[in-house]
């Protein structure tokens, strides 16, 4: 078999020639007869024009790689080619200044492009956040009963709402609209006459009269109007639980002059609300069965006139009014209902949602956070696109790194520029020869216009002659160098008739001595094979022995529903490979989370995660009772997102694993659920505490406390001090041991010197030395001791 690495080498050498031998054998296999389906063949496929070639014995057929045309002697070869043209291509801008009229925040700004059937060109939009740039924002408020108490919180809080909104953005325009439900029953009380003008009168007391949407102020940079007019609205009632927050937001959306939205603006529509709201088809029940048209219905009262002829507007209408405007939808609702808007937000691209209080005390909270979130991400959307051509999308969203299958990107900072790879292929030949459509971010009034234009035909195609006296005198159509032959005529110039032509011998329309005739799909007319139109699609082949329907299935779709079967085999979509095409290259659907793909515990395979951590399950392997904690998850992502170190800062990381927002307080708060205490120990010896914690919305949030627990260093005057007094406190006590020893020694030997003298007996001789005295004296006068 030869090492491993010839192995290799003869593998390198074999896919760099495979290009060319698959070229030449699909643009030779079909046996085309038409320049125009000689493009739609393979990218790779030329067609020769010129009137006399392929004669004089050259084997060379007009549909084949441009090379062998050239080599064969053809001198008219139509090979149109892919190409990219960037048009404009303005730089991004830094900051928007107060103003919005010159700013770009996506670059490029158009494109065209041509393409041929099955090929693929590749382009990068950048897009940048730029900084101050202008808002407006357009609160739009519930104005039934129970929301008596938000509304009299909501008109003392313009003021500070400006001044929140005004560390975001120095040109700041705000606007107020109020909605309650459709005018007519069962959606209103109608009965006794007194309800439909004071529907508080039951309770004793007085409310306005009940609205379906009411356009109170115009976007204005005046927050003395805003706070003004909010002051100036009364509470209304409706009769049933849910309200008409959909006829609502649609007016708020879609009345531009009225409302104000400005073109260069970021456009923030808020919608309070504590109930539920009407959809589509809701209005049925009160007769009202025309669907919502999606435009602007306002009065001369600025109020909207058609709450009884139109029905709710559906998701789908919102949606594409809200991507057309450039309108970001901010949910803040209360915690009843949040449940229900959070699945309404997955429906809605742009949207956020936010736990409003009982009072909305914490709306101006809750709309900078959303904001905040709004400009911490970039998702792009298409406008437009032909259904022939497919896009492919990666992401590089920070530090580099590319996310392939992606076209959003999160954590981001004002002023951080990310970019998309953007990869369109051609699946096919659309009726027009040129389309146009865009790309956008969500949000955005900057857009990427893309102009594709479909390289499908053939110029010669422009000169063709019908009846020509090329093809047998006028039995034939000549373009493009061939004779396209009238029915009854075959053969190269139209020379041969069926009426006239008897088979004699059918061996040139045998692949080998013996096989069925054109494989038996075909009739051997003028030597040549005619094949048989076949039910189920196209046959081909100098011999009939290709299709475009004998390839591998997948739940019943041809090539999976993505590619085209050629002759047996499976050409993929881009996006999507394997034999039958079922396996995509996109990773989104692998996104967990917690940031990774298959949250760091599996690989994403066909679109799909793989689990290899033992004991991790789930559709992105985020469930794992064997695995570490959050808190050891989390662990990380604080040393990198508050710190700047850790592995995740090393290898550039942190942007696309850590996702949770991370916020520094002095002290941890108590959270009765869904919250996690943690706390490790850093390089520096210091304890971290922090907490992992979840809201009701499910976004995640890390409060870390701005201090570490750090142990005090050493006092060096103490130090020496202590050091000092200890060395002497060691002296002294040696000196102590040392004199202690000593006396004791010391009486030991003086108490066994007394024991040797007691034991001691001394000789009591005469002492020959000795002389007494030579003269006695006595004392006359001595009395004794009296």
């Amino acid at each position: 078999m030869g090492s491993p690495l010839n192995r290799l080498s003869l593998l390198f050498l074999f896919f760099s020639v495979l290009p060319t031998i698959w070229g030449s054998n699909i643009c030779t296999s079909r046996g085309v007869t038409t320049c125009k389906d000689c493009l739609a063949i393979h990218p790779s496929c030329a067609w020769c024009s010129q009137k006399e070639f392929g004669r004089g014995g050259s084997s060379v057929s007009r549909c084949d790689l441009e090379q062998n045309l050239l080599n064969g002697g053809c001198s008219t070869v139509e090979y149109p080619s892919s190409t990219l043209t960037i048009l404009k291509n303005d730089p991004l801008s830094n900051k928007a200044s107060g103003t919005a009229d010159d700013v770009t925040q996506v670059r490029p700004q158009k494109i065209r492009m041509t393409l041929r059937p099955g090929d693929s060109k590749r382009f990068t939009v950048s897009v940048k956040q730029v900084a101050d740039y202008p808002v407006d924002l357009y609160y739009l408020m519930d104005l039934s009963f129970s929301m008596k108490d938000d509304l009299s919180r909501l008109s003392y809080l313009g003021n500070k709402l400006a001044e929140t909104m005004a560390k975001t953005t120095s040109n700041l325009r705000m606007g107020f609209g109020a909605f309650v439900d459709k005018t007519t029953s069962p959606y209103m009380e109608i009965y006794p006459p007194e309800a439909v003008t004071n529907p508080c009168f039951e309770i004793n007391q007085q409310c306005q009269a009940q609205f379906g949407f009411k356009h109170v102020l115009s976007l204005t940079d005046k927050v003395a109007r805003f706070t003004e007019e909010v002051g100036k609205q009364q509470i209304s009632r409706n009769r049933d639980a849910p309200e008409g927050g959909f006829d609502a937001i649609m007016q708020a959306v879609v009345c531009k002059d009225k409302i104000g939205w400005r073109p260069d603006a970021s456009h923030l529509l808020v919608f309070t609300t504590d109930a539920t709201t009407h959809t589509a088809l809701d209005a049925r029940i009160a007769g009202i069965v025309q669907p919502n048209d999606g435009q602007c219905h306002l009065d001369s009262n600025n109020i909207y006139n058609k709450t009884t002829v139109l029905d709710y507007p559906s998701l789908a209408l919102i949606t594409e009014k809200m991507s057309e405007n450039n309108i970001n939808l901010i949910f803040a609702v209360t915690k009843y209902v949040v449940p229900l808007y959070v699945d309404y937000s997955k429906l809605i691209p742009g949207t956020t949602v936010g736990m409003l209080s009982d009072d909305s005390g914490n709306v101006i909270q809750l709309i900078e956070e959303a904001y905040a979130r709004i400009r911490s991400q970039v998702e792009l959307e298409v406008l437009g696109v032909p259904d022939e051509l497919n896009l492919l999308f990666n992401a590089s969203c920070l530090n580099g790194e590319v996310i392939p299958g992606i076209k959003s990107c999160s954590g981001l900072k004002i002023g951080d520029t990310v970019s998309f790879s953007v990869e369109a292929q051609l699946r096919g030949c659309p009726k027009e020869k040129s389309q146009t459509f865009t790309i956008k971010p969500l949000g955005f009034k900057d857009s990427l216009e893309v102009t594709v234009d479909f390289a499908c035909s053939c110029n010669c195609e422009a000169t063709s002659q019908t009846n020509s006296p090329f093809c047998s005198n006028g039995n034939g159509t000549y373009e493009c160098g061939v004779c396209l032959c009238h029915q009854g005529r075959l053969g190269p110039q139209c020379e041969c008739s069926l009426e006239d032509y008897t088979s004699s011998d059918d061996s040139s329309c045998m692949p080998k001595p013996g096989s069925p005739i054109c494989s038996g799909r075909g009739n051997c007319l003028c030597g040549q094979c005619s094949c048989q139109p076949n039910d189920f699609g196209q046959v081909w082949g100098k011999f009939c022995e290709c299709d475009d329907f004998n390839c591998l299935r997948f739940k019943g779709a041809l090539c999976s529903g993505h590619g085209k079967c050629d002759c047996g085999f499976c050409r993929c979509d881009a996006g999507w490979k394997g034999e039958n095409c079922n396996c995509t290259t996109r990773t989104d659907t692998c996104k967990s989370s917690m940031g990774p793909l298959c949250s760091g515990r599996g690989n994403c395979e066909c679109g799909v995660c793989q689990c290899t951590q033992p004991g991790a399950y789930g559709d992105t392997c985020e469930k794992c009772p064997t695995c570490p904690d959050s808190c050891t998850i989390k662990k990380e992502c604080v040393e990198c997102q508050h710190f700047k170190r850790g592995q995740y800062t090393t290898d550039n990381s942190c942007n696309r694993i850590c996702k949770t927002d991370i916020r520094v307080v002095d002290e941890l708060v108590f959270h009765e659920s869904n919250a996690v205490n943690c706390s490790y120990k850093d390089e520096n010896d210091c304890i971290v505490h922090f907490q992992y914690y979840e809201d009701e919305l499910g976004n995640s949030i890390l409060f870390v406390v701005k201090e570490p627990e750090c142990p005090e260093g050493p006092d060096i005057l103490v130090v020496l001090l202590s050091v000092a007094g200890a060395i002497l406190l060691l002296g002294l006590v040696g000196l102590l041991i040392w004199k202690l020893l000593v006396t004791i020694h010391d009486r030991k030997e003086y108490a066994k010197f007394e024991e040797e003298k007691a034991k001691a007996k001394w000789d009591t001789a005469h002492n020959p030395l000795y002389k007494g005295a030579t003269s006695t004296f006595t004392n006359v006068t001595y009395q004794g001791n009296n």
